[in-house]
Protein backbone atom coordinates (compact mmCIF):
# COMPACT_ATOMS: atom_id res chain seq x y z
CA UNK A 1 0.00 0.00 0.00
CA UNK A 2 1.42 3.40 -0.88
CA UNK A 3 2.18 6.14 1.66
CA UNK A 4 -0.64 8.51 0.55
CA UNK A 5 -3.31 5.80 0.75
CA UNK A 6 -2.07 4.65 4.17
CA UNK A 7 -2.19 8.22 5.52
CA UNK A 8 -5.65 8.75 4.03
CA UNK A 9 -6.98 5.57 5.67
CA UNK A 10 -5.41 6.53 8.99
CA UNK A 11 -6.97 10.01 8.81
CA UNK A 12 -10.37 8.49 8.03
CA UNK A 13 -10.07 6.18 11.04
CA UNK A 14 -9.15 9.08 13.30
CA UNK A 15 -12.07 11.16 11.97
CA UNK A 16 -14.47 8.28 12.56
CA UNK A 17 -13.18 7.76 16.09
CA UNK A 18 -13.40 11.48 16.85
CA UNK A 19 -17.00 11.58 15.61
CA UNK A 20 -18.10 8.78 17.92
CA UNK A 21 -20.41 10.16 20.63
CA UNK A 22 -19.04 10.42 24.15
CA UNK A 23 -21.64 7.96 25.40
CA UNK A 24 -20.03 5.09 23.54
CA UNK A 25 -17.08 5.01 25.89
CA UNK A 26 -18.85 4.66 29.23
CA UNK A 27 -22.48 4.68 28.18
CA UNK A 28 -23.14 7.27 30.87
CA UNK A 29 -24.62 10.69 30.43
CA UNK A 30 -25.43 13.57 32.71
CA UNK A 31 -29.02 12.41 32.03
CA UNK A 32 -28.38 9.06 33.75
CA UNK A 33 -27.26 5.63 32.63
CA UNK A 34 -28.49 2.60 30.70
CA UNK A 35 -31.18 0.73 32.61
CA UNK A 36 -31.84 -2.97 32.94
CA UNK A 37 -35.05 -4.51 31.61
CA UNK A 38 -35.55 -6.35 34.92
CA UNK A 39 -35.59 -2.99 36.77
CA UNK A 40 -38.08 -1.12 34.56
CA UNK A 41 -40.51 0.86 36.73
CA UNK A 42 -42.68 2.14 33.90
CA UNK A 43 -43.13 2.10 30.13
CA UNK A 44 -43.92 5.20 28.08
CA UNK A 45 -44.71 4.98 24.37
CA UNK A 46 -43.54 7.95 22.32
CA UNK A 47 -45.01 8.16 18.82
CA UNK A 48 -42.99 9.75 16.03
CA UNK A 49 -45.02 11.29 13.24
CA UNK A 50 -45.12 13.90 10.52
CA UNK A 51 -48.01 16.37 10.58
CA UNK A 52 -49.13 19.36 8.54
CA UNK A 53 -47.40 21.54 11.18
CA UNK A 54 -44.07 19.69 11.19
CA UNK A 55 -42.60 16.61 12.83
CA UNK A 56 -43.66 15.66 16.33
CA UNK A 57 -43.18 13.33 19.24
CA UNK A 58 -46.35 12.45 21.13
CA UNK A 59 -46.02 12.97 24.03
CA UNK A 60 -43.34 15.61 23.83
CA UNK A 61 -42.85 15.81 27.60
CA UNK A 62 -42.35 13.10 30.19
CA UNK A 63 -42.02 13.43 33.96
CA UNK A 64 -39.87 10.91 35.81
CA UNK A 65 -38.82 10.47 39.43
CA UNK A 66 -35.10 10.50 40.16
CA UNK A 67 -33.86 6.90 40.26
CA UNK A 68 -36.71 5.61 38.08
CA UNK A 69 -35.90 3.23 35.23
CA UNK A 70 -38.03 3.98 32.21
CA UNK A 71 -38.68 1.93 29.09
CA UNK A 72 -39.27 4.45 26.31
CA UNK A 73 -40.87 2.71 23.34
CA UNK A 74 -40.37 4.68 20.14
CA UNK A 75 -43.23 3.86 17.79
CA UNK A 76 -42.92 5.24 14.28
CA UNK A 77 -46.45 5.99 13.04
CA UNK A 78 -45.17 8.25 10.26
CA UNK A 79 -43.98 7.65 6.73
CA UNK A 80 -40.29 8.53 7.24
CA UNK A 81 -37.50 6.97 9.31
CA UNK A 82 -37.19 8.56 12.78
CA UNK A 83 -35.03 8.23 15.86
CA UNK A 84 -35.00 9.16 19.50
CA UNK A 85 -31.73 10.32 21.04
CA UNK A 86 -31.76 11.11 24.78
CA UNK A 87 -29.28 13.28 26.69
CA UNK A 88 -28.58 16.68 28.12
CA UNK A 89 -29.39 19.61 25.87
CA UNK A 90 -25.65 20.00 25.18
CA UNK A 91 -25.19 16.29 24.35
CA UNK A 92 -28.15 16.38 21.96
CA UNK A 93 -26.89 19.54 20.24
CA UNK A 94 -23.38 18.10 19.87
CA UNK A 95 -24.69 14.85 18.40
CA UNK A 96 -27.07 16.79 16.11
CA UNK A 97 -24.05 18.64 14.70
CA UNK A 98 -22.32 15.30 14.05
CA UNK A 99 -25.45 13.96 12.34
CA UNK A 100 -25.57 16.98 10.01
CA UNK A 101 -22.05 16.08 8.87
CA UNK A 102 -22.73 12.32 8.68
CA UNK A 103 -26.52 11.77 8.24
CA UNK A 104 -26.20 8.00 7.74
CA UNK A 105 -24.31 7.53 11.03
CA UNK A 106 -25.31 4.26 12.68
CA UNK A 107 -26.10 4.32 16.38
CA UNK A 108 -25.20 1.70 18.92
CA UNK A 109 -25.69 3.82 22.02
CA UNK A 110 -28.11 2.67 24.73
CA UNK A 111 -29.68 6.16 24.80
CA UNK A 112 -30.97 6.02 21.23
CA UNK A 113 -33.30 4.10 18.95
CA UNK A 114 -33.89 4.45 15.22
CA UNK A 115 -36.98 3.02 13.53
CA UNK A 116 -38.40 2.60 10.06
CA UNK A 117 -42.04 3.54 9.39
CA UNK A 118 -44.46 1.11 11.03
CA UNK A 119 -41.84 -0.25 13.45
CA UNK A 120 -40.81 0.35 17.04
CA UNK A 121 -37.76 0.03 19.26
CA UNK A 122 -36.97 0.97 22.84
CA UNK A 123 -34.55 2.75 25.11
CA UNK A 124 -34.28 1.56 28.70
CA UNK A 125 -32.82 4.34 30.81
CA UNK A 126 -32.30 4.96 34.51
CA UNK A 127 -32.60 8.63 35.43
CA UNK A 128 -30.04 9.07 38.22
CA UNK A 129 -29.99 12.88 38.30
CA UNK A 130 -32.72 15.45 38.61
CA UNK A 131 -33.15 18.12 35.97
CA UNK A 132 -34.55 18.63 32.50
CA UNK A 133 -33.20 16.52 29.66
CA UNK A 134 -33.85 16.43 25.94
CA UNK A 135 -34.90 13.78 23.46
CA UNK A 136 -34.88 14.51 19.76
CA UNK A 137 -34.85 13.00 16.30
CA UNK A 138 -31.40 13.85 15.00
CA UNK A 139 -31.97 12.82 11.40
CA UNK A 140 -31.04 16.08 9.65
CA UNK A 141 -33.99 18.46 9.50
CA UNK A 142 -36.27 16.51 11.85
CA UNK A 143 -35.38 18.26 15.12
CA UNK A 144 -35.52 21.59 13.30
CA UNK A 145 -39.04 20.67 12.12
CA UNK A 146 -40.16 20.22 15.74
CA UNK A 147 -39.29 16.62 16.61
CA UNK A 148 -37.93 17.34 20.08
CA UNK A 149 -39.15 16.70 23.63
CA UNK A 150 -38.22 16.98 27.30
CA UNK A 151 -37.85 14.61 30.20
CA UNK A 152 -38.19 16.32 33.56
CA UNK A 153 -36.65 14.34 36.40
CA UNK A 154 -37.93 15.34 39.82
CA UNK A 155 -36.41 14.43 43.16
CA UNK A 156 -39.41 13.76 45.39
CA UNK A 157 -37.20 13.09 48.44
CA UNK A 158 -35.45 16.46 48.09
CA UNK A 159 -38.80 18.29 48.22
CA UNK A 160 -39.90 16.63 51.49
Amino acid sequence: MNFKLTNCLAAAGIALFAATPALSAGSHSAAGEPGKAANVDRTVTVKANETADGMVFEPSSIEVEKGETLRIVLENVGELEHELYLGTHEEVEKHADQMMKMPEMEHAEPNSARVDPGHQDEVIWQFTKSGTFTFACLIPGHMQAGMVGEVTVVDEQASQ
